[in-house]
Formats: C-alpha cells, sequence, structure tokens
C-alpha cells in the first residue's frame, strides 16, 4: 500500500509498530536492519530493492506493520494507525545519516519476535538467515551464503 506520506515519516512510523516497546536500543537495532537491507550489495534485497529506503519499507511481505490484515483479519497496528512521536523520528534520522546498533551489527538483514525465550536458528525458515543475537524481544538474524543465491 502506497501513501503520500514521505519516506522519513514512514520510517519512524514502521520503527514505533516494529519495535516501539523495545527502548531506544531496540528501536535503533530494528532500524539497523531496514538500512542493512538498503546497504547490502548482494542477494534479494539488492536486486529487488535497489538501495531504496522506500522500496525496503514497501517490498512485499517483509513488515506485518505494512500490512492492514493479517491472516484474514483486521491488524490494527500498521504503519497508518501509528503516530510517531520524536523518538521514533531521531532513531530514523539516526539510522538514514549512518547509525549502526553495535548489537545488531552492520550484517543483519531480519529480526523477528518469536514469543518465546528461544530464537529460532534459521530465518526465514528456508535457512536464509542464521541466529546472531537476540535484544529484548526481538531474535536478529545475519545472511547465510545460501541468501546471495535469492
Amino acid at each position: 500500500m502506497t501513501t503520500a506520506m514521505d519516506t522519513r515519516e514512514l520510517f519512524a512510523r514502521l520503527i514505533k509498530c516494529e519495535a516501539g516497546g523495545e527502548g531506544e536500543s531496540g528501536m535503533k537495532a530494528v532500524a539497523t536492519v531496514v538500512m542493512n537491507r538498503v546497504r547490502v550489495d548482494y542477494g534479494e534485497y539488492h536486486r529487488v530493492c535497489e538501495g531504496n529506503l522506500r522500496k525496503v519499507i514497501e517490498q512485499m511481505c517483509e513488515f506485518s506493520c505494512m500490512k492492514t490484515v493479517l491472516g484474514g483479519q483486521p491488524n490494527p497496528q500498521n504503519v497508518w494507525a501509528m503516530s510517531p512521536d520524536d523518538i521514533h523520528y531521531q532513531v530514523a534520522d539516526w539510522a538514514i545519516n549512518g547509525g549502526i546498533h553495535s548489537g545488531a551489527g552492520a550484517d543483519a538483514l531480519w529480526y523477528m519476535n518469536p514469543f518465546n525465550p528461544k530464537c529460532p536458528n534459521f530465518f526465514p525458515y528456508n535457512k536464509n538467515g542464521y541466529w546472531f543475537t537476540r535484544i529484548n524481544k526481538h531474535c536478529f538474524y545475519n545472511p547465510t551464503e545460501g541468501y546471495s543465491e535469492t
């Protein structure tokens, strides 16, 4: 779904929606993953998104917060229902200007909340990402060699 919203605003909303309850560190880790997808120079994100932040955010089936319907049910937690606060814009600007969360690192391309104390070893389940670390409730994943062929 595309709106007239500018990219910075959309990024701030995505950060709030995806990690607003994870504190500043968790929001920066999620923002780092988004920007890692912008900067990666191989694989699906490079091929499909061409280094464009807006394309990364709007890529189909990547962020549940970009969907107004999940599993056939309305999704009230979406970017269009979010009103970002100053902290969300600050984190977005930090990431756009080159900030990298040291815990998530410069390679992580995926994160997920497993709603479980244990992170799955691979993500997505096709094993293109391997578990790297956990920050608050989110598990972070670096690409495997197989990702380069996506």
